[in-house]
């Protein structure tokens, strides 16, 4: 009799966790990209009272609705489900498993051959201050044109195997295995492998930004330098 009654019990709270979870996937995902409730809302199709309970926790949305949700996001659905093992309630919410390390790649919209790497989600969540990652650039790897990033915030970086090139405003900077950076995100800024190995670089950016390089065009590219200069 008490197993019976034990399970209901168990079922309905890995319900309300799941829904917990999947809420505040949809608003981390929302706030990095810097969209509102409403603007979320209208291009899902769906009330902005029903998606704050969504984020809240508080509403079991359809798959379809889900659906609607991570098409108006530019993102896979699968992200609002990542795999959360553990033994307890913190481990699911705070600790990442190797091999449950999350693909950013289908955050960003970009796969390895069109961004020249595949990154992971190191951090538990994006809901924080800063996010981390590691990331692989394959041999040869760069953007068509080289286009130069800027946002607000800063970038840290460590490389853990091969070579990268990493360029600063207008400086190339050769690093090495073992060397690291930081640097404010507002000075325009580029990395690339130009090696025949790969390169292994973990590196973590304040505040959370999808996607996490915002390219900028020449003409702004432009005007940022002769306000520089």
């Amino acid at each position: 009799m008490s197993n019976s009654k034990a399970r209901p019990a168990s079922n309905v709270s890995a319900l309300a966790e799941s829904l917990v979870s999947l809420g505040s996937e949809v608003r981390q995902v929302r706030n990095a990209q810097g969209l509102s409730l409403k603007v979320l809302s209208r291009s899902a199709g769906i009330s902005v009272s029903h998606l704050s309970a969504i984020e809240r926790g508080t509403a079991n949305p359809s798959f379809e609705m889900v659906y609607k949700i991570a098409e108006a996001l530019g993102i896979s659905p699968d992200w609002f489900f990542a795999r959360r093992a553990g033994n307890g309630p913190m481990e699911r919410a705070y600790v990442v498993r190797r091999q449950n390390r999350r693909n950013l790649n289908t955050l960003y919209g970009e796969d390895v051959g069109a961004l020249g790497l595949s990154d992971e989600l190191l951090s538990s969540s994006i809901g924080g201050s800063f996010f981390m990652g590691i990331a692989v650039y394959e041999p040869h790897s760069s953007r068509p044109e080289h286009p130069m990033y800027q946002h607000a915030g800063e970038q840290h970086g460590l490389v853990l195997k091969g070579q990268l090139q990493l360029q600063i405003d207008d400086e190339m900077i050769d690093l090495e295995e073992g060397d690291s950076f930081s640097f404010p995100t507002t000075i325009t800024h580029n990395a690339r492998n130009v090696t025949d190995e790969p390169c292994q670089l973990i590196w973590s950016i304040s505040p959370v930004t999808i996607p996490r390089d915002v390219v900028i065009s020449e003409s702004r590219q432009t005007a940022t330098k002769k306000a520089q200069g």
